[in-house]
């Protein structure tokens, strides 16, 4: 591990080799992180001390400046997908490489950094291999890296490989103030596609109007809505992050061989369902992307981070952070989220 001395003592660590030799800690500080010690709620999620994390071969270690809240970190918490208790939650955040592990040769120490796929994030340090970490371009402050790694990269690849947006197409989007919604808005809107949104508030349709959708629907009946401001003909693709509340109507308002994109079950995973009904709905498409099968390789990664943190660098895109709370309260920041009382962007700050 390559370690400086002024970054070991403010770890609490010594290093006992010199540079491009291996590290040995001597002693550790006490650092504090977010643990759940077994599925469940929102309480589950314990402030805990604990031992600062050291990097491996071609890892960087960093300093949180902000981790960002998401709804696969309720999943994981709750249980819906499986992981190893004890747990700390968090792949994204943004920070200072304070560390880097044997092989790295990309990064260095006070470099800054965000990432999507790092490694135990609601901590005060965390890991991410060098190869999932993003430089963060000058301009940019911590808050707004942190917001844009996983919805950045989400949006982005939702509209340039699952379904590729062209000028005119007509797209619907569910959850328009939310923080995939607020930021794919404004990137459908540059395309010059034609966007529905749905919203739950007067509050939250003020936030999609202000990012450019054309219509904003509420929940209730949107797919006779969307069908009836088509002329009855639908919308091209459907963009859907809620899930088991929404997946009936968004079939319903998509033309012949449109896609409905499940990106997410904010609501719920969707039930058991007959494929006929694509068959019978307009030959339609329907597709469950990851986030991962869209990031395969260096160059993927970086051509999607590199166009959305651009365009958030240079006023174009217009990230909301909507709510930040410290790290110790991740589990009002989970029942707010899984709530509905956000908008935007959720961070965790150290």
């Amino acid at each position: 591990m390559y370690l400086s001395r002024a970054h070991a003592v403010s770890l609490g660590w010594i290093s006992a080799a010199g540079a491009g030799g291996t590290g040995t800690r001597e002693r550790s500080a006490m650092t504090h992180a977010i643990v759940a010690r077994q599925a469940g709620g929102p309480e589950v999620l314990e402030y805990a001390g604990v031992e600062p994390p050291t990097p491996g071969p071609g890892q960087l270690l960093f300093k949180v400046g902000a981790a960002g809240v998401n709804f696969i970190d309720t999943y994981k918490r709750s249980g819906t997908y499986k992981v190893q208790y004890p747990f700390t939650p968090g792949t994204e955040a943004a920070g200072t490489v304070e560390a880097v592990g044997e092989g790295v040769t990309g990064f260095a120490a006070g470099d800054r950094i965000a990432t999507a796929e790092g490694i135990n994030c609601y901590a005060d340090y965390a890991l991410v291999d060098e190869d999932a970490a993003l430089p963060v371009p000058r301009g940019l402050d911590v808050f707004t890296a942190a917001a844009l790694p996983l919805q950045g990269i989400t949006a982005h690849y939702l509209m340039n490989s699952t379904f590729k947006v062209e000028p005119g197409h007509k797209v619907l989007l569910h959850a328009g103030a939310g923080g995939v919604g607020l930021l794919l808005i404004q990137l459908l809107k540059a395309r010059g596609a034609e966007v529905f949104t749905t919203v739950s508030t007067d509050g939250k349709e003020e936030l999609a109007r202000g990012a450019g959708a054309d219509h904003v629907l509420r929940y209730e009946g949107f797919a006779e809505r969307v069908r009836d401001m088509t002329g009855g003909t639908g919308v091209d693709v459907v963009y859907d992050g809620v899930g088991k509340d929404t997946f009936d109507g968004s079939l319903a308002a998509l033309g012949v061989r449109g896609m409905l994109v499940l990106f997410g079950a904010a609501s719920g995973p969707v039930p058991p369902f007959d494929p006929q009904r694509l068959n019978a709905g307009g030959s339609l498409f329907l597709t469950r992307p990851t986030m991962g099968h869209y990031l395969r390789d260096a160059a993927e990664r970086r051509w999607r981070s590199d166009e959305v943190f651009a365009a958030a660098a240079d006023g174009s895109l217009k990230v909301r952070v909507g709510a930040r709370y410290p790290l110790s309260q991740a589990a009002l920041a989970h029942r707010d989220l899984e709530g509905r009382k956000t908008t935007g962007k959720v961070l965790l700050v150290p």
